[in-house]
């Protein structure tokens, strides 16, 4: 898979089995700033509902996505922008 976005949706979707699943490559609105690359695949935007959220705070819940995407930061992939959800939640 040479898509970045589509690495992300694969290992998010088999990690947290998601009721809704959104990833955005935001990279564009980023050139010229820290960690942006040429080809762009660096800055992304998830929204994530997920069952597996129930009872974790914010925090734990970033950090559940950040250690799942352990290899695309490796890889090149610089920032984040999450919202992450129980389905309870509004």
């Amino acid at each position: 898979m040479d898509n970045r976005a589509d690495r992300i949706r694969s290992v998010l979707a088999a990690r947290f089995a998601p009721l809704h699943l959104e990833v955005v490559d935001d990279s564009s609105q980023h050139a010229g700033h820290a960690g942006a690359r040429p080809g762009g695949q660096t800055h992304y935007s998830v929204l994530l509902v997920s069952e597996a959220f129930t009872g974790m705070n914010r925090v734990a819940r970033s950090r559940a996505v950040h250690a799942a995407l352990e290899a695309e930061f490796a890889g090149g992939l610089h920032a984040l922008a999450l919202k992450l959800k129980a389905p309870s939640e509004p």
